[in-house]
């Protein structure tokens, strides 16, 4: 890690906000390219860039000032812009469940999303091109990615359903979404 970096973190951990907005300055475009490849809306990517820092913010603690700064970031980044596309799939699933209540029941009071159709369009871009990112992963763990990401069950239902160790599914999981973030990086899957 660079001196003049080592220093800058040092400050930010004895609490001077300068130093923290040095280091947001600094490493801002680096986070900001990293997650943006994953949304199609500014927001999002804004939000995902935002949230990447708290949470490096609020571990700076813990972070090892032998080791460089910037892939640390990057990896939080990246398990960050995860965990927003896994809640946007969650919310198709909730207004997909919502349209089908509304379908199947009659249901004229149901009420649906304040989406435009692009926005539906786009929700939808989004969702098909995570489920092809999953569908691509190794065997080993497309089956827990898909009962964590797609069925949203808990660990332990998944450990049950798949007769597997639960460290075994949370080690999984964790790799799944490591595969996951550098297909995404790396486009494989449109």
């Amino acid at each position: 890690m660079e001196k003049d970096e080592k220093k800058i973190i040092e400050q930010a951990l004895s609490g001077n906000q300068t130093a923290f907005r040095m280091l947001y300055q600094i490493h801002e475009p680096a986070v900001r390219g990293r997650v943006s490849g994953y949304f199609k809306w500014k927001a999002d990517v804004d939000d995902v860039v935002s949230e990447s820092f708290q949470k490096a913010f609020s571990a700076l603690g813990a972070f090892d000032t032998s080791r460089e700064f910037r892939p640390w970031l990057l990896t939080i980044a990246t398990r960050t812009a995860l965990d927003h596309l896994s809640s946007i799939q969650r919310e198709d699933q909730k207004k997909e469940g919502i349209l089908h209540k509304a379908a199947t029941e009659g249901t004229e009071g149901a009420q649906l999303t304040d989406f435009t159709p692009e926005e539906e369009i786009i929700n939808d871009e989004v969702h098909q091109r995570l489920m092809g990112y999953i569908d691509e992963l190794p065997s080993l763990y497309k089956d827990v990615m898909i009962k964590y990401m797609i069925e949203e069950l808990e660990y332990e239902e998944i450990a049950r359903d798949l007769d597997l160790e639960l460290n075994t599914v949370r080690t999984r999981i964790r790799r799944g979404k490591q595969h996951l973030a550098q297909m995404m990086l790396r486009g494989e899957v449109e």
